[in-house]
């Protein structure tokens, strides 16, 4: 049975900077959108709220959904992933909860597009997806059923 990874991830904008997260991997740092695997028993949102704030400090509900990206990694890992937009009025402090989260930045587009530091190209396209301005209401994605019934 095919099975992909599904993640969620944020691109978190405020005052024309967006917020990546530094990871180290095989001792080089890369960057990212704060983002993670969907748990069980987890929501989309949920999932989108827990890894802002494990990875940033940060506690922010997304506004609105951007993309759904299905992507195969070099490795051939598959992944879903679910895109959300979280809009802040002011750059806020950050401090990471996750001690894989080396540090956080917060960078213009230009500097996040011409980076080699990407975790993956869904990084770039991320941003790209922002930069087309078409959102849409969190109202298109639904859970029902156990465990998500009231």
């Amino acid at each position: 049975m095919f099975s992909p990874h599904v993640t969620v991830a944020c691109i978190v904008h405020a005052e024309n900077k967006f917020l990546v997260v530094e990871e180290i991997i095989n001792g080089k740092p890369l960057w990212n959108q704060p983002a993670g695997h969907l748990e069980a028993d987890e929501t989309l949102l949920a999932a989108a709220e827990r890894e802002l704030w494990e990875e940033t400090g940060i506690r922010a509900q997304p506004q609105s959904f951007l993309k759904l990206h299905q992507w195969v990694a070099p490795d051939g890992t598959p992944f879903i992933r679910f895109l959300f937009l979280i809009e802040m009025e002011t750059i806020m402090d950050t401090n990471p909860q996750d001690e894989d989260i080396h540090r956080c930045h917060w960078l213009s587009a230009e500097e996040i597009l011409k980076s080699s530091q990407l975790r993956s190209p869904l990084v770039a396209e991320s941003i790209r997806c922002h930069q087309e301005r078409k959102t849409y209401p969190l109202s298109i994605l639904d859970s029902y059923g156990s465990p998500f019934t009231n």
